[in-house]
Order: structure tokens, then sequence, then C-alpha cells
């Protein structure tokens, strides 16, 4: 056989075999892309300190490796800008902040001022369904008054405004996501579980704050195996039993364990952080920060 028919028979046999081996990438690339990332990092909107238009602080996110953005609510933010920057940069607003929920509660002993906060949730949840945002986060109130404002009284109050905004959040398609604060209210995560699953409803969810939570003793992992799929969303920011607020990465959210934790529940989605934020170089350090503890890096 010549050289030339065995270079033949050669580049015969290796295009099939080629073509096999590319169609098994291929579909490998499409599964994963389909997957999707398994964390979209984001941002609170306020930290994004520049002047500039809401498409350019979306755009400079966006080159920065955030995927998305939670908005507050209420704001001087303009609707129509914001829906137009999300279309244009492709960032999303996966979230509304109910902005209000510490001043005028849920919780309050004054009935007027429960009104008030539940219009405010009433607002959030309509401002979600303009963004097509799938969560409002809401602190439900807050214990401040052991004959006005306890334990009790907060949860029972709380409990019955939020039950009145259940048929708005289905109406928008989104979710009341309940966060947990330093609000003397819901301090254990059998407490959270609890409170979520009396609403009944898939309206409503949690919001875990990774860091919020270390003051209170339980590690931020046994507080994620204990929500499991109640779990909607989680933020965090930096917290240290010694030195209080620190930079992400660098407090005692035992990261390690935090992700064992997502992975065994099966989390996939938004992992936002809550800092001071800034320009582009300060959020450009958060950025890899979180990648740093998210195992993104």
């Amino acid at each position: 056989m010549n050289a030339s028919r065995r270079q033949f028979l050669a580049a015969a046999l290796a295009t099939p075999i080629a073509a096999a081996v590319g169609t098994k990438t291929l579909a490998a690339e499409a599964a994963a892309g389909a997957e999707g990332p398994k964390f979209k990092k984001a941002v609170k909107f306020d930290m994004i300190k520049t002047d500039s238009s809401i498409r350019e602080k979306f755009e400079l996110i966006k080159s920065l490796g955030f995927l998305g953005v939670e908005m507050n609510s209420p704001s001087d933010i303009d609707h129509d800008e914001a829906v137009a920057a999300q279309e244009m940069t492709g960032v999303k607003i996966h979230g509304v902040i109910d902005s209000v929920h510490w001043k005028e509660r849920l919780s309050d002993p004054d009935p007027a001022i429960r009104a008030r906060g539940l219009q405010a949730l009433r607002t959030a949840i309509g401002n979600a369904k303009v963004y097509g945002a799938d969560t409002v986060l809401l602190v439900p109130g807050a214990v401040r008054d052991p004959q006005n404002e306890n334990f009790e009284q907060v949860w029972e109050r709380s409990t019955a405004e939020i039950k009145k905004a259940i048929p708005w959040a289905e109406e928008a398609g989104t979710k009341i996501a309940i966060e947990v604060v330093w609000n003397d209210f819901i301090t254990k995560p059998e407490q959270l579980v609890k409170y979520v699953d009396q609403f009944n409803s898939a309206a409503v969810g949690a919001y875990f704050d990774v860091s919020n939570m270390i003051k209170y003793g339980v590690p931020p992992a046994d507080w994620i195996r204990a929500l499991g799929k109640r779990m909607l969303k989680f933020d965090f920011k930096g917290y240290s039993h010694e030195k209080k607020w620190v930079d992400i990465g660098e407090g005692d959210e035992n990261w390690s364990e935090v992700l064992k934790a997502l992975d065994e529940i099966g989390y996939r989605g938004w992992a936002t952080s809550e800092v001071k934020g800034g320009g582009e170089k300060e959020l450009a350090e958060i950025s890899k920060r979180m990648d740093r503890v998210l195992g993104l890096a």
C-alpha cells in the first residue's frame, strides 16, 4: 500500500471517531450550560457607589463577574429605566428588599403602623412583579418591648399580616422570603422552620444570612441543613466573634462547611453579598472574595 493510500484510509477512519468525540463534547458542554453556575453572584444595588446610570452600573458589575442585584423598595429608582437596563445588560434583578420593615414593622403594637408596613410589603411585591424578581426579602418584626412587642406578640402579629400578603405574592409570581437578622425574634433554625411552615404556602420561604446568625451560637451550616428546601436564597458579609464585622472570608462562617451543607440540600442559585461596596476597585475586591469563599476561584 502506497503512502497516499495509507493517508487516505487513516483520514477516513479518523473522521467518524473525531465526530463522535466532538458530539460527546458538545453534549457535555450543552448539559453544563443548561445546568448553569452553581452559585450566581449578586450584590445589593446600593453597594454600587458610582455616579452613573443604572445601565452603566449594571455593565460595571457584569464586567466584574456579578450576574444580578437586589433592589430596595421603596426607592427613587426609575422602574422603567431599571427594567431596560436589565434587558440590555442581562444583569438580573433577582430580588426586592422591603426596606421599611424595621421602621414600620408588621409586629408593631400600633395597628396603624402594621397597616403601613403591610402596604409597604404590597408595594415591594408589586415592584418585584415589574422587575420580574422572584423574591421579596422581609424582616417580619422585632422583639422590642417585653410588654407590648415580645416574642409571642411579634410571632402572632407578623403572621397575621403576612397571611394577608400571600395572595398578592401568588398573583405576582414572587415569594416572600423571611430573613434572619439581629431582631431577637428568630434566633434558632427550628424557629425559622416552624415560622415558615405555619403558612403552608409555596409563596413563603426563608432568606438566610450566613453571617448574621453566628452571633446566636448555631453554626450557619446547621441552619442550612435544617432549612433545606425552605431556603430560597442566602446573603452574607463577614462576622467574627472576636472582631465583629470583617471583610468577606475573614469571619467565622466556616465556608467549607457552609458549601458542604448547601450541596447537601441541593442549593443552586443566588449568592448575594451585603457589605459596604464602593466603586470599581472595591467591587472587584468583593467579587474576588466572593469567588474564594464560594469555591468559584
